[in-house]
């Protein structure tokens, strides 16, 4: 069972989780957003839309729990073991695949340009002192 969930997710319930995960504005928000309950609360709504009677907290643990379990059976793959396998696998690879990999380059060159104008600030702050 899910973490506070109270009973297991139907299939009928992870295929609208997935939908709605899917969507592009959801997966943009949802990638490299570490506070996400608000996300998650809008995401409960949508499932309830959809007839899915789950709370934001029992969205964020399915969403958490189906993302583990594709990373775990994409690093077998990839690590040539094609026995392991999941529900839903090419459903989550569709939308997990197009995570952008290169914001952290981008984030990690932003930070050292941060830190460089830093550094180069810090030298004229010290010689006015």
């Amino acid at each position: 069972m899910e973490s506070g969930a109270g009973k297991h997710w139907t299939e009928e319930e992870v295929k609208a989780l997935l939908s709605v995960w899917s969507e592009k504005n959801i997966r943009k928000q949802l990638h490299g957003t570490l506070r996400n309950k608000g996300i998650f609360i809008y995401i409960a709504k949508r499932l309830q839309e959809l007839g899915v009677c789950r709370d934001w907290k029992q969205c964020r643990a399915k969403y958490k729990n189906l993302k583990y379990e594709y990373r775990t059976v994409k690093y077998a793959h990839n690590s040539g073991d094609v026995t392991k396998t999941m529900k839903f696998f090419h459903d989550l690879d569709a939308i997990l695949r197009y995570e952008p990999v290169t914001q952290l380059a981008a984030e990690e060159s932003g930070r050292c340009s941060v830190t460089e104008a830093q550094l180069n600030t810090s030298p004229t702050a010290e010689s006015t002192q």
